[in-house]
């Protein structure tokens, strides 16, 4: 396990099973990882778009609390199109849903795109997977 000079903590997965890991961080924080149909674990799959869920919900949130509070309520889905011939997601769809109600129409207006700016700005994840991150796979073998 190596660590990058751009991540200041250490990320690793640690097998636990057949097919199952812990993930972890240099923080403390763990996450179950196995395949869809286990009960209690995160499929790689679902841990790639609650990661975009998340990062689109953080990058979105300073914009979003500056108009509605900063108690305002806010859900990220995403739904993922798998093609199962070339094993990936060709396609992530990411629905924002924040109550905007309350806003005058023209405030409300402008906060739609306001968001979509903060998050084609600030979204790491999103930027990684539209720009077609590369991966680099080092095998490292003890003993």
């Amino acid at each position: 396990m190596s660590d990058s000079t751009n991540a200041p903590d250490p990320l690793w997965a640690e097998r636990t099973g057949t097919r199952t890991y812990t993930g972890h961080n240099g923080r403390g924080a763990s996450v179950r990882i196995g395949p869809e149909d286990a009960d209690g674990v995160f499929s790689p799959g679902e841990l790639l778009a609650i990661a975009l869920a998340g990062c689109t919900g953080m990058s979105s949130d300073s914009r979003v609390a500056s108009e509605l509070g900063d108690d305002v309520a806010i859900t990220v889905g995403v739904t993922r199109t798998k093609d199962d011939g070339e094993n990936r997601y060709p396609r992530l769809k990411v629905e924002l849903v924040v109550d905007a109600s309350d806003l005058e129409p023209g405030r409300r207006e402008r906060l739609e795109p306001a968001i979509v700016k903060a998050v084609e700005r600030l979204c790491t994840v999103s930027r990684t997977l539209e720009a077609g991150a590369g991966v680099d796979l080092v095998i490292t073998t003890e003993g």
